[in-house]
């Protein structure tokens, strides 16, 4: 399917398209077997874990999964980037992590620090969100407010599809903070991060299967159970 212009006729076609396909992928989702749902959590935790493009990061943002929202597991991953220490030029280090913080329903989502998984708190759907505010009542630093960049970004979504179009829950509150970080970036000359999906193999559409936009934003990889699907030449390069 071609990427639309925002004012053609056929929006409401292209909309009307994802939610069939959210429905059906939900519908997968749910009835996926448990053991396997956690063996394939496992795979893609492990995929990640023991790639050099995860090792070698300093800086990302990660998402906090839900599992009621049937969201790939990510507990191993943060708690890998939260107990581990590494040596980097000398000295011990933590990798910084920044995870989502939704602040309306208008699609804002900020990225904050947190150096613990003491500094999350329940929201109102009972998903983990760091708090505004550590311990100490400082505000926690928004990833857009630092000095430095992230060079991963960790990605959740419904389905994806091998061109590396994503389809969300329809909120946009990914595809609002990539746009806002993207020209950050593009403002102070960095790199821009690589975009990881984490997806279960029902997850895994084919070629051009996801209708869409022009405010979608695709991801450069996907990471599977089976491995590692570079998409853009930045991930083939880095991966």
């Amino acid at each position: 399917m071609a990427t639309i212009s925002s004012n053609d006729s056929n929006l409401d076609a292209i909309f009307e398209q994802k939610r069939l396909l959210r429905s059906k992928v939900r519908k997968q989702l749910k009835a996926m077997n448990p053991t396997e749902r956690s063996q394939q959590d496992a795979a893609i935790q492990n995929n990640v874990l023991e790639s050099l493009w995860f090792k070698s990061s300093e800086r990302l943002c990660a998402y906090i999964s839900c599992s009621a929202l049937r969201e790939v597991d990510t507990s191993k991953i943060l708690s890998d980037i939260l107990c581990n220490l590494e040596k980097e030029g000398g000295g011990l280090v933590r990798k910084k992590l920044y995870v989502p913080r939704v602040e309306d329903k208008n699609s804002y989502m900020r990225m904050l620090n947190i150096s613990t998984t003491e500094d999350l708190i329940a929201n109102s759907m009972s998903i983990l969100e760091p708090s505004p505010v550590d311990c100490d009542g400082n505000q926690r630093e928004d990833v857009m407010d630092s000095n430095s960049p992230v060079d991963l970004i960790l990605l959740p979504g419904l389905a994806f599809d091998r061109s590396g179009r994503r389809l969300g829950r329809s909120g946009g509150y990914y595809d609002m903070f990539l746009k806002r970080y993207q020209e950050l970036s593009m403002e102070r000359k960095w790199k821009l991060p690589l975009l990881v999906a984490l997806a279960y193999d029902l997850q895994i559409l084919d070629d051009g299967a996801i209708p869409i936009t022009p405010h979608d934003i695709p991801v450069d990889a996907i990471v599977s159970p089976n491995g590692v699907i570079p998409i853009t030449t930045a991930a083939k390069e880095r991966m």
